[in-house]
């Protein structure tokens, strides 16, 4: 440890105390001083002693009375290391009324021979000395943080607002100094903030290399999504970890401060800004309704129960198979509700949308008038492991749930779908295709019962997303495991997606196939190297074999789809929103569906896997699936007690 580290250490622990008395003493020096200079000013002379003598007294008197009125306008309590305008402002304050008092004096005692000009250049030489002596003292220790301590160096995208803010939390770091700005406005580039410089963010690779920086931080707290992904984009071949600050409204709201750091949220590399929600279309479902959702404790399900809690609901009704998912979801949403003042009930019921009995009780027990049937098997593989589980689930389940709404006279049921729902290669799209084909049959009739479904692509941070899955790989070392390099999927994040259903119901007319607007559609090798790359580390490849680490091809799985698709056919048409679509899909004949549902039904009561898959492919348009995976995992003759059907009792 050198002697400038040493000294930094020992300022550091010092007393508040002792640090204070040290200012006092520098005051009690500077002053006099201030005064000396103001005549030496004054008559052009370093020691005019024959003015100076008749005036002794001033240089006993303007010390202690500085320090008094300094310490009363509060300049001892402040921290040099952060001083800042308001410090100053107070130094600025207190030698004015310095020179105010030695000009009454002069004047009402009528000391003769006292230069008029001496207050004014003493207010001016002593701001310079008191005021001056704590910014040389802050950009020393400064100095010293940035050249003889452990900290890192890291760059602040945006030198607004926010980023100056956030480089002044930073001064008190024990982990981070700020040592670069980066900002896309070129009037900045050049200029300093806080003592820091400006730079174009086209050059940050050399900025980087020069300064050792190793994290960015993006304070665009109230830029679009666009801007941030544009933002991103410029950092996306730099080895650096980016970390972000709030949102505005988060900050505005006493959410989170400026200065509480958190990883890039994946949406941000989406460019997606979300449309505002029509309250008129959400109060259409909501306001004053009792809403219920099934498979509530899901991704989905959850969020849509959230977003309902905002739209002013009469009673909300979760409707759930997992006890826990229940039990956590019915915590939270009690929190919520507290938070929002409201009084509405919530219902917490266990069950199985299979259950016809029980479903029917719940809808007619509690007088529901909206449902969001969102409870679906969805996790391809696991679906393709148990076909008739799934198809039980999905087709089943989804039948009882419409029936059961159409009887009783729900006021609107919307189906949650997937894109993968399109020309399926699986048997989790090909069931709830053949969901969509039953609500469409049920909405033929006139009756009481709006039937829609909402078709959308994968949601950021569901159970089933891949981000969670990259995160753990990157945090682990990797490698991260992509299925295919050229594998693609839309994303959607799951508060969109849940606002989007809920106003895409109130459209409906009955029989509508809402599909969402998803913006265009993300390689998944490509959200794999940015997420290693805004975690600081480097992509290991041909081309860079030392490099952190790698990307991993694992095949793709049963039943998996390079591209998914959001249309059957190409009728498609837009509606009052600009994020939703309705496109218009084939139906099929009422005896043709319900001998397909017969027909599943019969191959789920004799345990035959095959038959199922050969009953989907018959009913589903464009749905191609090898017919040998079913035989694998349960031949025709099989009698696996693993899988058995749910009856009610």
């Amino acid at each position: 440890m050198n002697d400038s580290s040493r000294l930094h250490q020992r300022v550091a622990e010092m007393s508040r105390t002792k640090k204070r008395l040290i200012m006092v003493l520098s005051d009690l020096v500077a002053l006099p001083v201030a005064l000396w200079s103001a005549y030496a000013l004054r008559f052009a002379d370093w020691w005019p002693e024959r003015y100076l003598e008749p005036f002794w007294s001033l240089f006993l008197v303007i010390p202690p009375v500085g320090v008094y009125i300094f310490a009363r306008l509060g300049l001892y309590r402040a921290v040099v290391r952060f001083i800042g305008p308001q410090a100053l402002w107070a130094v600025v304050k207190g030698v004015l009324l310095l020179a105010v008092l030695m000009w009454a004096l002069a004047y009402f005692a009528q000391l003769q021979g006292f230069p008029r000009s001496i207050p004014i250049n003493f207010a001016l030489v002593a701001t310079v000395y008191v005021g001056g002596t704590r910014f040389l003292v802050r950009s020393y220790y400064q100095w010293l943080i940035k050249h003889y301590t452990e900290k890192e160096a890291v760059a602040i995208y945006g030198a607004g607002g926010a980023g100056a803010q956030l480089a002044l939390a930073l001064s008190s770091s024990r982990e981070f100094y700020v040592a670069a700005f980066l900002d896309d406005d070129t009037a900045l580039w050049g200029s300093t903030i806080k003592g820091v410089k400006v730079y174009a963010p086209e050059t940050f690779h050399e900025v980087a290399d020069q300064l050792g920086i190793k994290r960015v931080l993006l304070a665009l707290p109230s830029a679009t999504k666009q801007q941030r992904k544009r933002a991103l984009d410029k950092l996306a071949d730099a080895p650096v970890h980016v970390l972000t600050v709030p949102s505005m409204p988060e900050i505005v709201s006493g959410e989170a401060s400026v200065d509480q750091l958190r990883e890039v949220e994946l949406e941000d590399l989406l460019g997606r800004d979300p449309v505002p929600p029509s309250e008129e279309l959400i109060n259409a479902s909501l306001n004053d309704k009792v809403v219920m959702v099934t498979g509530a404790g899901g991704s989905i399900g959850s969020e849509l129960c959230r977003q309902i809690m905002r739209g002013g609901p009469r009673a909300l009704v979760l409707y759930e198979i997992n006890e826990y998912s229940l039990y956590a979801l019915d915590q939270e949403l009690e929190a919520l509700k507290r938070e929002l003042g409201e009084t509405f009930p919530i219902y917490t019921l266990l069950g199985n949308v299979c259950d016809p009995r029980r479903v029917s009780a719940v809808i007619s027990r509690y007088g529901v008038q909206t449902l969001y049937h969102a409870a679906a098997y969805k996790h391809v593989p696991i679906v393709e492991n148990n076909v008739l589980e799934g198809i039980r689930n999905n087709v089943q389940g989804t039948r009882v749930v419409a029936e059961s709404a159409s009887r009783l006279k729900v006021e609107r049921c919307i189906l949650v779908s997937t894109d993968k729902a399109v020309r399926p290669t699986n048997v989790m799209g090909a069931s709830k295709r053949m969901a969509e084909l039953i609500l469409q049959d049920l909405a033929r009739d006139a009756n009481a019962t709006v039937f829609s479904m909402v078709r959308f692509g994968n949601v950021l941070g569901s159970s089933g997303s891949v981000v969670p899955l990259f995160r753990q790989q990157i945090s682990e070392g990797g490698p991260v495991t992509v299925t295919h390099p050229e594998i693609t999927r839309f994303f959607m994040t799951i508060p969109e997606a849940a606002l989007l259903v809920i106003q895409a119901g109130s459209m409906a007319q009955g029989g509508d196939v809402f599909v969402l607007d998803m913006g265009a559609p993300v390689k998944i090798v490509d959200l794999a190297r940015r997420m290693i790359q805004l975690s600081g580390l480097e992509v290991q490849d041909e081309t860079n074999p030392d490099g952190d680490i790698a990307i991993a091809f694992s095949g793709l799985r049963p039943g998996e789809k390079l591209y998914e698709e959001l249309l059957i056919g190409d009728a498609v048409i837009g509606t009052a929103h600009p994020k939703i679509l309705r496109a218009e899909e084939e139906v099929l004949p009422r005896e043709r569906l319900h001998a397909l549902l017969d027909e599943l039904e019969q191959a789920e009561d004799e345990m035959d896997s095959h038959r199922a898959c050969e009953v989907l492919r018959n009913g589903i348009r464009g749905f191609k699936h090898s017919s040998a995976i079913c035989d694998l995992l349960l031949p025709a003759t099989g009698n696996d007690t693993k899988i058995h059907r749910l009856r009610p009792q």
